[in-house]
């Protein structure tokens, strides 16, 4: 991807929902150089997505026999393997899930589903996410962790930081409602796994090559859910380019 083509943030979501609404909800990806130098800040706790108007997508690392059921189900409901009273943990990050899974090659995580989520429902989460115990009103339990992002090699990314949601008895992620679609991606995680292991995180040059998620900065509609997750402020293009460059 040509640098001086790169779409703006608004431009980037125009698109997408364009796209979205003329055709089945589709995965996309973009050059990871681009984009981190380009598109994405290089410091604070910021929530990297890919999105429209209507959905977010976020990633979960499965064992076949779960990723199997639920993209062909759309529900995790009646899989019998998966434990519906343990806590799932949700990633909007990509490089974040390829660090956690190892590229889905980790035991037990060897598929990546991409799930397209209600924003709605995504941000009603946000509000509910809490670092202990369980907000008021709320479904179930939503636990909120902010860590260290990861450079497509798995290295710590040391200043920006990466939300994930830990989901508990929140019947409607269960049960699919809150879905629009499931996509494995797997096969493109392994196609893009040897060029992003043998590259390192001070030599951004080397990274030309890799595809990742085409992402952007998500910020929930709802000033709760900002607040509720403390989401830094960020809005300006030209302020985003990563500090390694």
């Amino acid at each position: 991807i040509d640098g001086s083509n790169m779409t703006t943030q608004q431009e980037w979501q125009d698109n997408a929902d364009k796209r979205d609404h003329q055709r089945p909800l589709l995965w996309r990806t973009e050059s990871y150089y681009e984009q981190a130098r380009h598109m994405w800040p290089g410091k604070g706790k910021h929530i990297l997505a890919q999105y429209n108007d209507e959905f977010i997508v976020v990633y979960q690392a499965f064992r076949p026999e779960i990723a199997n059921y639920v993209v062909h189900y759309k529900t995790f409901d009646g899989c019998p393997f998966y434990n519906p009273t343990r806590m799932t943990w949700i990633k909007t990050n990509f490089c974040w899930i390829m660090f956690r899974s190892q590229w889905a090659t980790r035991p037990h995580q060897e598929r990546v589903v991409a799930i397209w989520l209600k924003r709605a429902a995504f941000d009603r989460y946000l509000t509910w996410a809490r670092t202990q115990g369980s907000a008021p009103g709320s479904d179930g339990t939503v636990r909120l962790q902010w860590d260290p992002d990861h450079y497509p090699n798995g290295d710590c990314h040391p200043y920006r930081k990466a939300v994930q949601l830990g989901l508990r008895n929140i019947e409607s992620f269960r049960s699919g409602r809150d879905f629009g679609h499931v996509q494995d991606v797997t096969q493109f995680c392994h196609e893009q796994r040897d060029v992003a292991m043998n590259k390192r995180q001070d030599d951004m040059e080397t990274w030309k090559t890799l595809l990742v998620a085409s992402e952007r900065i998500y910020r929930p509609e709802s000033a709760l859910a900002v607040q509720s997750v403390l989401i830094d402020h960020w809005e300006s293009s030209l302020e985003n380019q990563d500090d390694d460059d």
